[in-house]
C-alpha cells in the first residue's frame, strides 16, 4: 500500500473517531447505534460503515464509550465532572455557564447547548484535562427554564406556523400547529408558551397565548413590552382584594405614635406626568437662624406587613415600572395611587430624615423616623426651577400643569430659593472633595390624546 494510501486511511480512521464522539456528545442523553451515527456522518459505503463498527468496538474496549445496550452507544462520563450552573448566552450563540463557587465561567460551544436556552439551570459534565485555558463543557440536561413566553411575529405556513422570538438571545424559531394558533394573522406580534422539545426536531413546539397586534402599532408595541419582559400589568384577584381589605384611614391613635408634622410647609416635587408621588419636602425657620430641612417618603411599611401575600407580591415584582404612557405599580393602586402617594391636602404616614442646617449648608442635628404630613403644593420640575430662575411667586401658563396661570406663597419661594442655595453650596463642597459629576440627558415625550408621541424634548440631570 503506498504511502498516500495510508495517509488517507488514517486520516479517514480520525475523521470517524472524531465523528463519532460529536454526535455522542451533542446528545449525551440518547443511545445510538451504528446506523444512526453513520447517517449523521454521512458514511453510506460499506467500508466507511465496516470502519465505523471497527472503531466502535475499540472505543468500547478502551472504555471512552458504553454499550448501554446491545448495539447502543453513548459517551462514557465516568472521566467527567458533571456541574449545575445557569446559562448565559451571548448574541454569538455561544453560551457560558455560570457556576456558584467556581472562579471562572465554562463555555460551551453552540453545538454543545443541548437545546438549553439563556437563563436556564443546565447539568453540564466538564472535562479535565491538562491543557490550560478556559474550561469548556456540554449540557447534559436541562434541570429548569428560566423562561417559557417568547414573543415573536407570527410566520403562518399553510399548514403550520412558527413564531421567530425577538429576543436576540433566543437562538431559535418555535413551531406552532395551526389549531394552536388563536387565529393569529400572518406577520402578527404573538406571545407563545414553549411546550416540548424533541430529541428528533430542530425547534422546540409551542402555542400561541396572546396576539398582540400589528408590529408597529402603539398598542401593540407597549403590551408586547409587557410581555417580554415578564411584567404583570394585572394583580392576582386575592391580592387586589387583600390591599383593598386594609384600612387605610388616618388613625389618631397611629398619630400620637409619630412625629406630627402637618403644619410644617411641604411640598413634592416630580416630572409634569407622574402618576405617584413617593416622596416630599419641608421647610421652616428655626428661632436660632437655622433651617429644619425634612425629607418624607411615603410609610409603605405601615401597610405592607410580613408574610403576607401582599408583601409576597410586592418582593416578586421588586419595583414600579415605568412606561412611556403607564406604570407598572409594585403594589395595587389603593396603595400605590392612594395611600402611598404624598397627594397635596391629604394626611399621609410618612417615614422621614428631618435635619437642622445652618446658612453654610452643615448639619447641626438629624432625626430619623415615622412621622405624619400634610402636603401643600404638587410641583412639577419645571415650575420649581422658574422660581428659582425667576424668584417669583407667579407660574406663568406656560409653565404651569394646572389649568392656567396660578400664584404661590411667598413662603414656597422662599423654601424653593433656599433649597437652591443649601444645595450648591453642598455640591460646591463635594466637587472640592474630588467628586466626579456624571451628567446625563433624558429623553421625555408629550403623547397626544391616543397616548401616541407627538413631540419629544430633553431633560438634562
Amino acid at each position: 500500500m503506498s504511502k498516500n494510501k495510508k495517509r488517507a486511511r488514517s486520516q479517514r480512521k480520525n475523521e470517524i473517531t472524531k465523528g463519532i464522539f460529536t454526535v455522542l456528545e451533542n446528545e449525551p442523553n440518547k443511545s445510538f447505534n451504528y446506523k444512526q451515527i453513520a447517517s449523521k456522518l454521512d458514511i453510506s459505503d460499506t467500508q466507511g460503515r465496516n470502519e465505523l463498527i471497527k472503531k466502535l468496538g475499540q472505543l468500547k474496549q478502551k472504555e471512552r464509550i458504553t454499550e448501554v445496550e446491545q448495539g447502543k452507544f453513548k459517551k462514557n462520563t465516568v472521566d467527567q465532572e458533571l456541574l449545575t450552573g445557569k446559562l448565559d448566552l451571548t448574541t454569538s450563540g455561544n453560551g457560558y455557564i455560570i457556576v456558584e463557587g467556581q472562579n471562572e465561567d465554562i463555555f460551551v460551544p453552540n453545538h454543545k447547548l443541548n437545546r438549553a436556552l439563556h437563563g436556564d439551570t443546565v447539568s453540564i459534565s466538564l472535562k479535565r484535562t491538562k491543557k490550560k485555558g478556559r474550561p469548556e463543557g456540554a449540557v447534559v440536561e436541562v434541570l429548569e427554564r428560566k423562561k417559557i413566553k417568547y414573543v415573536g411575529i407570527f410566520d403562518k405556513q399553510k399548514t403550520f406556523a412558527f413564531v421567530r422570538p425577538t429576543d436576540s438571545k433566543m437562538y431559535t424559531d418555535i413551531f406552532v400547529p395551526l389549531e394552536k394558533s388563536m387565529k393569529a394573522n400572518d406577520g402578527d406580534k404573538v406571545l407563545v408558551e414553549l411546550g416540548q422539545w424533541p430529541s428528533d426536531a430542530d425547534s422546540p413546539y409551542g402555542k400561541v397565548i396572546e396576539v398582540l397586534g400589528k408590529p408597529g402599532e402603539h398598542n401593540t408595541e407597549i403590551h408586547a413590552i409587557l410581555a417580554e419582559y415578564g411584567l404583570p400589568y394585572e394583580f392576582p384577584y386575592e391580592v387586589e382584594q387583600f390591599a383593598n381589605s386594609i384600612d387605610t384611614s388616618i388613625k389618631k391613635e397611629e398619630i400620637l405614635k409619630r412625629r406630627d408634622m402637618r403644619e410644617v410647609l411641604t411640598f413634592t416635587i416630580d416630572p409634569k406626568d407622574a402618576k405617584d408621588f413617593d416622596d416630599a419636602l419641608s421647610f421652616q425657620n428655626l428661632e436660632n437662624g437655622n433651617y429644619e430641612i425634612g425629607v418624607h417618603i411615603a410609610d409603605v411599611s405601615h401597610y405592607v406587613k410580613p408574610n403576607t401575600i401582599l408583601e409576597e407580591e410586592g418582593y416578586n415584582r421588586a419595583t414600579s415600572v415605568y412606561l412611556v404612557d403607564r406604570v407598572v405599580p409594585m403594589l395595587p393602586e389603593v396603595l400605590s395611587n392612594n395611600a402611598c402617594s404624598l397627594r397635596p391636602n391629604e394626611e399621609k404616614y410618612t417615614f422621614s430624615a428631618i435635619f437642622e442646617i445652618d446658612k453654610n449648608a452643615q448639619v447641626k442635628n438629624q432625626w430619623f423616623g415615622r412621622t405624619v404630613i400634610n402636603s401643600n403644593e404638587r410641583f412639577a420640575y419645571e415650575e420649581a426651577q422658574h422660581i428659582i430662575e425667576t424668584k417669583q411667586n407667579k407660574i406663568p401658563e406656560n409653565v404651569s400643569i394646572r389649568n392656567g396661570a396660578y400664584y404661590v406663597s411667598n413662603e414656597v419661594v422662599e423654601a424653593v430659593l433656599t433649597f437652591n442655595g443649601l444645595a450648591k453650596q453642598m455640591r460646591s463642597r463635594r466637587m472640592d472633595r474630588g467628586s466626579i459629576s456624571f451628567d446625563k440627558i433624558e429623553v421625555r415625550f408629550n403623547l397626544d390624546a391616543m397616548n401616541e408621541p407627538e413631540s419629544g424634548y430633553f431633560i438634562e440631570a
